[in-house]
């Protein structure tokens, strides 16, 4: 018997919920790192804090053998004591009014993630707001910039299933929220 026709993937699911991401249970969490890949503070510092030490031991030997992270790129670690499975770590820019190129670098965090997501053949992934802490990106630009790219690239084909921003507080859910996907 033939093969019948081969059926669409289902699209994955976009979420966003209030919470911390250092919780999360999908398959990997985003880190918005800094450069060093050392920690730091926001979300970087929680999710370090929160895996333990061996986070760190990977980061330590990623840096080792390629250098600084650049912004707009990502890396893969394992989760250490959290409860998702890895760690994407990324870059995002640090906003100086939009003139040095930060909505395609931000847009290239998003890309760099999913990519690492779709090579790992990863169902779930959430994401905190890159950028928009210590880094000053405004958070309204951010979000229509993230939730966009990320709708635009799964519409190409993922084996993503699910993909959840996590947001620590509840002005950004809203923001979040009221961007259409």
């Amino acid at each position: 018997m033939a093969p019948g026709p081969a059926h669409p993937a289902t699209p994955a699911r976009i979420e966003m919920v209030r919470g911390d991401i250092t919780r999360e249970t999908t398959d990997a969490i985003v880190n918005a790192a800094n450069s060093s890949l050392q920690g730091g503070g926001g979300v970087d510092g929680a999710i370090h804090r929160a895996g333990g030490p061996s986070i760190l031991d990977e980061c330590r030997r990623i840096r080792e053998s390629r250098g600084p992270l650049p912004p707009g790129e990502a890396v893969i670690t394992g989760a250490g004591a959290l409860r998702c499975r890895y760690v994407i770590h990324t870059v995002g820019p640090v906003w100086a009014g939009g003139s040095r190129h930060e909505p395609e670098t931000l847009a290239h965090c998003y890309e760099s993630c999913l990519a690492l997501a779709a090579e790992h053949g990863l169902g779930s992934l959430s994401f905190p707001s890159i950028s928009t802490g210590a880094f000053g990106y405004p958070v309204a630009e951010a979000a229509s910039l993230a939730v966009r790219t990320v709708r635009d690239n799964l519409a190409k084909g993922s084996p993503l299933q699910l993909v959840r921003w996590v947001l620590f507080s509840d002005a950004d859910l809203e923001v979040y929220q009221s961007v259409q996907y």
